[in-house]
Order: structure tokens, then sequence, then C-alpha cells
């Protein structure tokens, strides 16, 4: 069900379940015998809100020089409006906006290594006031200088130094040490740490939005959001492809003096397993990773892959467990 949510959350996935919809309507009307004009109806009314929002899409990435594999797809779904073939444009469009809707699904699914940080991020710390009392106060609200009370297995809010108590912190979700950190009285604590079986009170040496876990959350939204495109291979091969295509479309109406020639050879040309197999072995492998616990952040890495010569990890929790024991 939630792979049904990501799927359909996204504009794309609107409008594939919508043109499923509208093509088993439009079916469905046909055999009860309606009108032709009756029947036309659902086709047309996706085929104006989800086609035209498409091909808009590929039109501009084609003014910024980044044409496609969906290049052809746009042409066979103008095609097909012009002949008054609404049946063809909707599967088009079916087909073109279902292969758009996984591959945002699965990136959908990447993103949410972000959304799981920022979650784990404390919201409320115990801030002490005059006469040694205690307060929930909000993280945002914490000043430098201001004494923390870190209760046993909390998260620590904020970068500060230990004033009183003595335990132990696991900084390994920042650092990549598999190890418990020791902490008295001096010791450096950071934001994000795990506070171990005792208290601890800790100065403020950084405000919330300041601190090691505010950084590391913001480098990733950062990355998130200046990702760039993801490149098919099928798009790589789109440039010639299109003209091939293209030419023997025209081709076939010049000889036949049948322009529903040239929609045949666009429908036929449709790279149908670029635009839909493409996606599908995207969200296919990253589920097959996740269940390894590997976590793929850029789908597009995944092309990339047979191109490798040298891999690089860090050394804790990534090739080993992150947790020491004895052996022997």
């Amino acid at each position: 069900m939630s792979r049904f949510r990501e799927f359909v959350q996204s504009r794309q996935g609107m409008i594939a379940l919508g043109s499923v919809v509208a093509i088993a309507v439009s079916l469905g009307l046909d055999v009860a015998g309606a009108s032709p004009t009756a029947v036309q109806i659902p086709l047309v009314v996706i085929v104006v809100v989800g086609g035209v929002p498409l091909v808009w899409d590929i039109v501009r990435d084609l003014i910024a020089r980044t044409p496609g594999a969906d290049l052809l797809a746009a042409i066979a779904i103008v095609t097909a409006v012009l002949l008054d073939e609404w049946l063809v444009a909707a599967i088009i469009v079916l087909m073109l906006s279902g292969g758009e809707a996984l591959e945002h699904a699965a990136t959908a699914r990447a993103s949410r290594v972000l959304e799981a940080l920022a979650k784990r991020a404390p919201t409320m710390a115990h801030v002490f006031t005059e006469g040694d009392q205690t307060t929930e106060v909000n993280v945002a609200d914490i000043q430098v200088g201001d004494r923390i009370l870190v209760l046993p297995h909390e998260v620590c809010p904020v970068d500060g130094q230990v004033v009183s108590g003595h335990g132990s912190m696991d900084e390994s979700y920042l650092t990549g040490e598999p190890y418990v950190i020791s902490k008295s009285v001096g010791s450096r604590v950071l934001s994000g740490a795990i506070n171990g079986e005792n208290a601890l009170v800790i100065e403020a040496t950084h405000t919330a939005a300041d601190s090691r876990y505010a950084q590391i959350v913001g480098v990733l939204a950062e990355a998130e959001e200046n990702r760039p495109k993801m490149r098919r291979m099928a798009d790589r091969i789109g440039a010639w492809y299109t003209v091939l295509a293209l030419a023997m479309g025209i081709l076939g109406w010049l000889v036949s003096s049948d322009p529903e020639r040239f929609l045949s050879v666009m429908v036929i040309a449709t790279p149908c397993p670029l635009l839909i197999a493409v996606p599908v072995a995207i969200v296919g492998a990253i589920s097959l990773a996740a269940r390894s616990a590997i976590i793929i952040k850029d789908p597009g890495v995944l092309e990339r892959i047979p191109a490798t010569t040298t891999m690089m990890f860090d050394k804790t929790g990534t090739l080993t467990y992150g947790r020491p024991r004895l052996t022997e």
C-alpha cells in the first residue's frame, strides 16, 4: 500500500492513474453501445488534462537541448490528437506518465534517509533555570551558555561541554566510529549523539542551528536539492533514434499518402521498453538493495555501475557491523 501511495503522490502518478480510469471507462462505454462521442469524452479529458503538461515538459527539455527518449512519445500524442485517435493518445499518455511516476517513486524512496535524519533530531530539551530547576524548552530556543540536562538514552540536542556527571555517549551515528565514548567533566559532546546510562549536565557551546547534527542534515538537504536530473541511458540514444524514426514515419506517409502511416510508425517507434522497463528496473534494484540495508540515494548511479573500475567505502557501518566483539 505504501508503494502505491508513493506512485500516485506525484503529478505523473495521478496522470497515470487517471489514464487507466479513462481508458477503462471508454472501453466500458464502447462495450455498452454508447455513441462514439460519449466513448471519446473520457479519453479527451485525460489527454487534455494529463497529456498537455507531459508534452509541455518534453518540449521544455527540448528547448534546453536535453532531448530524450520521451520525444517520440510526445510526437505520437500530438499526431494521434490531430488524427482524432484519442485512444492511442491516452495509451501513450499512460506509458509516459507511468514511467515518470515510477522514477519519482524511486527518488522519493531514496529521499527517506533525509526525512529520517530530520525526524531523529530532538525538538525539546531540559534546560536549567534559576534555582537549579529544569524546564522543557524548544531546542531552537537554546542559547550558548545554557545548562542542559541530558537524560539516559536521550539524543543530545546541541553541541556542548560536560559540566557535571560521568557517563558515555554513542557518537557512531555522527562519526562512524563504532565505539561508545566516555564522557566526564570537560568532555566535548556532539548534537545527535545518544547518551548512555547516566544523566549528564552540559553547557551549550553552539545553538541548535549551528550544531554538528544540523550541519549534517543541512549538507544532505543541499545535496538532495542540487542533485542533477537523472540521465537515463535511454535518453542518450534518443537523439539518433528519434531522427531515424521520424525519417521512417515521414517516408511511410509520403509513399502511402496516408498520415495514419506516420502515426503508426510513431506509435511503434515509441520506446515503450525504455519508458517503462527502465524505471521498473530502477525501482526493483532500489527495493532489492534496501532489503540488504543498502540505501541508494541517486538512482542514476545504477546505470554507471558497469563502467565502474574503482569503488571506495567508508570504514564503519558499510562493510563492517560497527560493533567490535571478542571472537577468540
